[in-house]
């Protein structure tokens, strides 16, 4: 059965992002409004995670300008993985659906709309994989190759070229939370929840 309506929130880690935070939050809300227009209730979370610069209060200004922008503040810098899923478990009461991206966006968005797609048709784990590493330096092919390999002969069930760039359902973040796990590994850890699960591919920028 699709789902025809639901809500979506789309969980940004930040640490020094000033930069960017405009820019991101405009492409987001662009796809936040197609995605209204086909019954989605779209909003954005950023997680500051301990920033320096002036990440924090930029939030606060999107967040009064912008009624689907949200924020979330960690008291210190914790690392990606651990700003990533504090912005998770914030998001599972306010979300059917959770989309994980940086705020570089080198991610392309408008994948957000498969990804939604796949939702519709019953995926409870989308992931976005990246379809070709040609941009990338011979060493970052080699050493990204071979963090894979690593990885998989120590028993770590990873979706190649892939990050953290997901959609997660609801049901699956619940489940999740049962791992318990202090030493944060996401992409290492989704795959093992053992719900339907798809993949996109795009053209990393």
């Amino acid at each position: 059965m699709q789902k025809e309506t639901f809500s979506l929130v789309i969980v940004v880690p930040c640490y020094n992002e000033e930069a960017v935070l405009t820019e991101t939050t405009q492409r987001l809300l662009g796809i936040a409004g197609r995605l209204k227009a086909d019954g989605v209730s779209t909003h954005i979370l950023y997680v500051d995670d301990g920033s320096r610069d002036a990440t924090w209060s930029l939030i606060n200004q999107l967040s009064a300008a912008h009624a689907e922008v949200w924020g979330l503040k960690l008291a210190v810098n914790a690392g990606h993985q651990h700003a990533l899923w504090a912005g998770l478990e914030a998001a599972v009461p306010h979300a059917d659906a959770i989309v994980s991206i940086d705020a570089d966006l080198q991610d392309d968005p408008d994948v957000i709309l498969q990804m939604v797609a796949h939702y519709r048709e019953g995926a409870d784990l989308v992931f976005g994989v990246r379809d070709d590493r040609s941009s990338d330096s011979w060493f970052k092919r080699a050493t990204a190759q071979g963090f894979y390999r690593m990885m998989q002969a120590m028993g770590t069930d990873l979706v190649y070229n892939h990050a953290d760039y997901r959609l997660i359902s609801s049901r699956v973040l619940q489940e999740f939370a049962n791992f318990r796990e202090v030493n944060l590994f996401l992409r290492g850890m989704f795959p093992l929840v053992g719900f339907k699960s798809t993949s996109v591919y795009y053209e990393r920028h």
